[in-house]
């Protein structure tokens, strides 16, 4: 599995527009892409404009699929002018 983390600072006021459509591209990522296995939106109500995902995929050239999709490239063109911060690292999983 690789496991992709991001955390968005997102600008005052622009929450509420940035959500529905991270909610879509999330269920688009999960019905859509078949390496696409889990697609969490995390947020806390003590950081109102911070929204944290946890993405797993079967490979990082599953996650190289979601990023380079239409879906995806409309979703990141869409929120580009409300986040602030965005904050990305991926995790390959250990073999045991």
């Amino acid at each position: 599995m690789y496991a992709v983390v991001v955390t968005f600072q997102i600008k005052a006021g622009q929450i509420e527009a940035f959500m529905p459509a991270m909610l879509q591209n999330a269920r688009t990522s999960l019905t859509q892409e078949p390496g696409c296995h889990r697609f969490d939106i995390c947020t806390d109500p003590g950081r109102a404009n911070e929204v944290f995902l946890y993405e797993l995929y079967t490979d990082r050239s599953a996650f190289e699929a979601h990023l380079a999709s239409a879906y995806f490239k409309t979703f990141d063109a869409h929120v580009a002018e409300m986040i602030e911060r965005k904050d990305i690292r991926t995790y390959a999983e250990v073999a045991s």
